[in-house]
């Protein structure tokens, strides 16, 4: 089983939509006493956090919600944790949108705004460019094309966290980032076609939901 986190800042049913499509089974949870009945249940194998909207808003929820503890305890416990667009940025250390907020804290780095000769926001099929070798990447070759939408991006610390980037406006943009089992997207694989369809299994592969496919020949 994956958990789906709801933030109550975005539209769950393209993800969960998305997972079924490669075989997933997920649930969506929405405060901590949720998961507390969904994991007394079922094993929750993978979590995803999703999510579009503002991120002192997302943190707010997280924290409103209880399930800012509740990520925390995946991570110690190494369940594999995905989020997708803001629900990436939020796995960084501080945002810089419409003022300053402190993230997760998961990746180290700074959630930043494109300059002025970008246009905004960032909407739109780009191709992605794998920096490095992750299962999460299993199947997606060179010149594949996903789905953006966002106007800040993620400016790293570390470039050992940076699996797969695009370019935006002379920007290198990561796109997929990494570190153990803290993983992100900043575009919608749900949305991305056949393309973030084998994101999303592999995801779920790695969490051991589904079997993970031989990877096909570009």
């Amino acid at each position: 089983m994956i958990a789906l986190l709801d933030l109550g800042i975005g539209n769950l049913s393209s993800v969960q939509s998305g997972f079924r499509r490669v075989g997933a089974q997920t649930s969506i949870v929405d405060d901590a006493a949720k998961w507390q009945e969904l994991t007394a249940e079922v094993n929750v194998q993978g979590v995803v956090m999703p999510g579009v909207g503002a991120f002192g808003n997302a943190m707010f929820q997280l924290k409103r919600s209880g399930l800012l503890d509740v990520v925390r305890r995946v991570v110690k416990a190494d369940v594999p944790l995905l989020g997708i667009c803001l629900g990436m940025q939020l796995l960084f250390s501080v945002s810089e949108e419409h003022g300053s907020h402190v993230g997760l804290g998961l990746l180290p780095g700074r959630i930043v705004k494109f300059g002025n000769s970008a246009k905004v926001p960032h909407m739109g099929w780009n191709d992605l460019t794998q920096v490095a070798e992750h299962p999460l990447l299993d199947g997606v070759h060179v010149g594949d094309m996903v789905y953006f939408v966002h106007s800040y991006y993620a400016a790293l610390q570390n470039s050992g966290d940076l699996l797969a980037a695009t370019d935006y406006a002379g920007v290198v943009v990561p796109a997929v980032v990494g570190r153990g089992h803290v993983l992100g997207t900043q575009f919608h694989p749900e949305k991305s076609g056949p393309v973030g369809e084998q994101i999303l299994r592999n995801f779920a592969a790695l969490c051991g939901v589904v079997a993970r496919e031989e990877a096909s020949a570009p």
